[in-house]
């Protein structure tokens, strides 16, 4: 029985299970490839977590429990018939119910589900809340429909999706294109088809179970993940830095919003359309006006503030992206996957940027982390840095089971503490293993040996 004792016999150990049937999307096998390198030190100290052992943890935890789809099909406003389809990827619940949002996006397919359910098993391990890892959504877009129509799509969507969740079971969330109109509708369906008025989804409106803080909890929970990670690695704090931020979605606005109230100075926001760059540092109010409530480009920013700069998506080089060229000490990717590249890397570290906490799910590449490191930076990873929306989503399903309202200090006091107590063991957890100041190989050795410890206490 071999053991996984280099980064040679874990890479491979990768080669072989490329050719799993669960690992056939590029951005999930990305996923899987970043943790089991990063884990090997675990598999080193311990025969019980190596994959050739009798427990087969690393095969069994990359191979979802089960994997629903489904056909959604429902009436537009032109009583036409629409067909969607619909997932549920519910991935590990060795340590609680399945939990993790619900996406509405063209780009939706299993791979991209597969890799948000497998990075949620460990975020959510980490949060040290009893919580299984799952992901779904459909390919259905919610821009351009009216109300009406995304009701409908909600309420077809969820005839089929109530069969496979519960309080006990499988409790979704919001994502992107899911908010809390998306929600509300959905928990409606649910209540309507099941009578059952259940913590059944987390995000939903305060006034029927919802937790208070729960737009704000990820935008949040990364800037205080990056202040104890500053802290501990001896760095300078937020006060009176330069920060870049991408995005225009609640993370990173939110995140703007705590630089600001930290004394940091926030001085981009991004869409696909473009980069705002403000010197004196963005004007929070107006992004939020823009994209939160109108969904405009942030093209319009300039006509408020002809003195900052739009940059045009189109107009920067192939292979980098405008925000990561701007010089800063602390960078914040809040946008989507793989959105700064080795060439935003080099950038960053060129400019003298000293610390990239990650926003949104694996918005850097492998490459790019590793110029990174290589560069110094502080490095706080996705599972990691961005777990306070499942931290708060958690919080909402406690109050639910209590029935209790917490107030927004109440629950702003706890996501502080858990995002400084994620930190600590992902710091301390890289130091046990020899790897100090990884915070990418701390996150995923912690993440792992928790979820790996509970399914071999329950056998199989």
């Amino acid at each position: 029985m071999r053991r996984i004792n280099t980064i040679v016999d874990a890479k491979e150990e990768i080669a072989k299970l490329k050719n799993l049937d669960c690992a056939e999307d590029d951005v999930f096998f990305q996923a899987m490839e970043e943790v089991l390198l990063s884990i090997f030190p675990l598999f080193k100290s311990d025969e019980i977590y190596n994959k050739s052992a009798k427990n087969a943890i690393v095969r069994r935890l990359i191979t979802p429990d089960r994997v629903i789809k489904f056909k959604v099909t429902w009436l537009n406003d032109k009583n036409e018939v629409e067909v969607n389809t619909g997932y549920r990827v519910q991935f590990n619940n060795a340590l609680g119910p399945y939990k993790g949002g619900l996406r509405f996006h063209p780009s939706v397919n299993e791979g991209i589900l597969k890799f948000l359910g497998f990075e949620q098993i460990l975020k959510n391990a980490l949060t040290g809340l009893p919580l299984g890892g799952a992901k779904g959504g459909s390919d259905f877009d919610p821009k351009g429909k009216s109300d009406f129509e995304v009701m409908k799509f909600c309420y077809a969507f969820m005839t089929e999706l109530h069969k496979h969740i519960g309080p006990r079971i499988d409790v979704p969330a919001g994502d992107i294109g899911v908010g809390a109109r998306e929600i509300g509708y959905l928990f409606g369906a649910y209540k309507k088809i099941t009578s059952s008025f259940e913590g059944v989804l987390t995000g939903k409106p305060f006034f029927f179970g919802g937790s208070l803080m729960r737009p704000e909890a990820t935008g949040y929970g990364v800037i205080y993940f990056t202040q104890k990670m500053l802290e501990l690695e001896g760095r300078e704090s937020l006060n009176g830095k330069v920060c870049t931020v991408s995005g225009a979605g609640n993370v990173a606005l939110h995140a703007i919003e705590k630089l600001q109230q930290l004394g940091a100075v926030a001085v981009t926001c991004t869409d696909s359309k473009g980069t705002i760059y403000d010197a004196r540092g963005v004007d929070l109010a107006l992004l939020k006006e823009l994209k939160l409530e109108r969904r405009a480009s942030l093209e319009e920013y300039i006509e408020s503030h002809p003195e900052a700069q739009y940059i045009p998506t189109s107009e920067y080089p192939e292979g980098g992206h405008a925000v990561w060229n701007i010089p800063c000490y602390a960078a914040f990717p809040c946008a989507t996957q793989n959105e700064l590249t080795v060439v935003d890397a080099n950038n960053l570290v060129q400019n003298g940027c000293k610390s990239v906490s990650e926003g949104a799910n694996m918005p850097s590449t492998t490459e790019a982390v590793h110029v990174l490191q290589q560069g110094g930076l502080c490095f706080a990873p996705a599972k990691a840095a961005n777990a306070g929306g499942v931290a708060v989503s958690g919080f909402e399903m406690s109050q639910n089971a209590a029935m209790q309202k917490w107030t927004f200090e109440e629950v702003d006091a706890k996501l502080k503490t858990t995002m400084e107590d994620i930190c600590e063991n992902v710091s301390a957890t890289a130091k046990e293993f020899g790897v100090a100041g990884n915070y990418v190989d701390g996150a995923n050795i912690a993440g792992f040996k928790r979820v790996a410890d509970a399914m071999i206490a329950e056998g199989i």
